[in-house]
């Protein structure tokens, strides 16, 4: 239970760095983070998974960089449902996507360090 309450507010925290570092891609509230992180997570674990089953050739292709795209949809599908989580198009949400990750990945790697 811990876990995934670390999880959810290091996700959280990673949409409001996200948010400083991206242009097109805002958070209003640290409140609005926690919300967009519950919905990206449920996203993904729906969505996104169904979109990473279908689409599992075209990432095997490109080497598993297609999966930014479908983390790019998750974000916008995402910023659609949570007011104060606005994504502004495409660019922004693939940008942000790969952004999310890697501060995501440094973030869970300094809290198990």
């Amino acid at each position: 239970m811990v876990y995934l309450l670390v999880n959810w507010l290091l996700s959280a925290l990673s949409l409001m760095i996200v948010a400083h570092l991206v242009s097109g891609f805002q958070v209003a509230s640290f409140g609005t983070a926690l919300v967009a992180a519950l919905v990206v997570g449920f996203f993904n674990a729906t969505i996104g998974l169904i979109l990473k089953i279908v689409t599992f050739p075209l990432t095997i292709v490109t080497l598993g960089l297609f999966l930014f795209v479908v983390n790019a949809i998750v974000l916008l599908l995402a910023s659609k449902l949570v007011s104060g989580f606005v994504v502004n198009g495409f660019g922004a949400a693939f940008i942000g996507a790969i952004v999310l990750a890697l501060v995501h990945l440094l973030m869970r790697a300094v809290i198990r360090a």
